[in-house]
């Protein structure tokens, strides 16, 4: 016996619709090329996002189409979020920083038909112009007055591609299984891929985010994300706060900069952000310089990258302000665990305290989450147990777009995520490594990724990356990688002394190597591909 209730289908025009009609007056604040603020409200959002939608028609898109942007955090980006998908196309988001080659690639890959690009990309485009697809049409996110001079073949102003077309539309019946938006993952290895989400998984997954126990949305908070829209949707917070009724707080090419960053959290009233770890140690540095403080920011979301225990600590103790750490990747939509402690866990000692926030957190509901050994057999919880991640559930990719390849899932429809992991008596998920960063010492594995954190507690050093290097009695040994803080030194004795507090003695790196910076993936993961590249010829001193 089926219920008697309506089916209406889950779509991201439903989410327009409703906070239009629900919050039409909350503030939509963002910083566009030149540096300039702009606002308006939802309402107005509504109206040039259904001028939009017209002009795309108008441009001959049809279901399925795929709408390439390059863009940072902005209100024109944001139109193209609901736009593009409400009128059954495909928003695809394409990284900037990726290579030259794997943009070519991802371009020509997904054959979009048309490429929203932000005036700071133009340059890019017109390199890459004879080798995108044939009859490739680009809209600059610009007015006319603002336009930069290129040499693009077809090219036109976003507010004059938007023009006087109307404001009124019919939203097509779309099914909520018809795709969405399409994100490639960074390709570190190989080419990238496409996730292709629905509006269904779009939908889903912004309720989870807006859930209590993960950010926990409201009408009554103030949200920016410093994660980029060209990356996983943002982590779906455009469509969630738009939902919630949010303020949205849109910091354009700024993100990476603390000092903009502190301007728009203190002017514009931010209580929630959400961003890889290298933005949050760009905004401490800046407030720590300035003497500035961030009042009215309640809490953080870290992502991307494990968080260091002093970045936790620091934003508590000094601007009391609580970091939640969330695990996740482009294939999960990302959001996959998040960290958010209960009553009771905020009555146990400081240091319990501390180790369950650098833990990435429970499962949230809509991810069915497994640890398996190397015969891929379950490990139990609360034993501390450590094997692969595997994940399921509806907002989790089944497949890769253009590509038939079903290698990453097993036959139960379980996406291995390629996370090294163990799940504690509390629930909580504590990543240890990637399954090719792994250091397996003597026949037992090291966490790269603790070594990193206990170096990074030492105040003399500013981030820390751990590669393993061969070893002729124990197969792989760590060796610790460093950029200290400007002005400041430390002796390797001292520093491993230090790091001894929180690993064990037989996981200390055999050695210390500094250098002025690391290397970072596009996503701004620490990347250790290139690190092991640059130490391939690298050997432990002898005695």
């Amino acid at each position: 016996m089926n219920g008697l209730m309506m089916n209406d289908p889950l779509t991201i025009t439903s989410i327009l619709n409703y906070a239009e009609q629900v919050f039409p007056d909350r503030e939509i604040v963002s910083v566009v090329h030149g540096g300039a603020i702009h606002r308006y409200r939802y309402k107005d959002a509504s109206i040039r996002i259904r001028q939009l939608a017209n002009a795309l028609k108008s441009a001959g898109v049809t279901n399925g189409d795929r709408i390439g942007t390059l863009a940072w955090n902005d209100y024109r980006h944001l139109e193209l979020y609901y736009a593009v998908p409400a009128i059954g196309a495909v928003c695809h988001t394409i990284n900037p920083r990726l290579f030259e080659d794997q943009i070519n690639y991802i371009i020509n890959h997904a054959n979009d038909k048309l490429l929203f690009v932000d005036p700071a990309f133009v340059g890019l485009m017109e390199s890459l112009q004879k080798t995108l697809p044939k009859g490739m049409k680009f809209i600059v996110l610009s007015d006319d007055e603002n336009m930069p001079s290129c040499q693009l073949a077809d090219v036109i102003s976003y507010e004059s591609f938007i023009g006087e077309h109307s404001d009124k539309i019919n939203w097509p019946d779309l099914t909520e299984d018809s795709a969405s938006s399409l994100c490639y993952t960074s390709g570190t290895t190989g080419n990238p891929k496409g996730v292709l989400y629905s509006h269904r998984s779009t939908i889903l997954h912004a309720y989870a985010i807006a859930l209590p126990n993960t950010m926990s949305l409201s009408l009554n908070d103030v949200v920016m994300p410093i994660v980029p829209m060209f990356h996983v949707n943002a982590w779906s917070i455009p469509y969630a706060s738009m939902m919630a009724g949010a303020k949205l707080v849109l910091p354009g090419h700024k993100m990476g900069d603390g000092a903009s960053l502190s301007s728009l959290i203190n002017g514009e009233g931010v209580t929630i952000s959400a961003g890889v770890p290298t933005v949050w140690l760009a905004l401490l540095a800046y407030l720590d310089k300035a003497k500035e403080g961030v009042g009215c920011l309640e809490r953080i979301v870290v992502g991307g990258s494990s968080c260091p225990l002093s970045i936790i600590q620091e934003f508590s103790n000094k601007y009391d302000v609580d970091v939640q750490q969330a695990w996740g990747m482009t294939e999960t939509s990302p959001l996959g665990t998040y960290n958010s402690l209960s009553a009771e866990m905020k009555t146990r000692p400081l240091s319990e305290i501390d180790a369950l926030k650098v833990k990435q957190g429970r499962p949230v509901f809509g991810v069915d989450l497994k640890v398996v050994d190397s015969e891929d057999q379950e490990l139990p919880w609360g034993q501390e147990s450590i094997g692969e991640v595997k994940v399921r559930g509806p907002w989790v990719c089944s497949g890769y777009f253009g590509v038939d390849d079903s290698s990453a899932h097993d036959s139960k429809g379980w996406f291995a995520t390629g996370d090294v992991a163990c799940m504690d008596s509390d629930g909580f998920m504590r990543i240890t490594d990637r399954t090719k960063d792994v250091i397996k010492s003597g026949g037992e594995w090291i966490s790269s990724i603790d070594l990193e954190n206990a170096a990074v507690c030492h105040s003399a050093i500013a981030e820390a990356a751990v590669i393993g290097i061969a070893h002729p009695k124990w197969a792989e040994r760590p060796l610790l990688i460093l950029v200290k803080v400007e002005g400041e030194e430390v002796s390797k004795e001292d520093l491993l002394a230090s790091m001894a507090k929180y690993v064990s003695s037989w996981w200390l790196p055999d050695d210390v190597a500094y250098v002025d910076s690391l290397p970072h993936t596009a996503t701004g993961k620490l990347d250790k591909k290139a690190l092991r590249l640059s130490f391939d010829e690298y050997q432990f001193p002898i005695g």
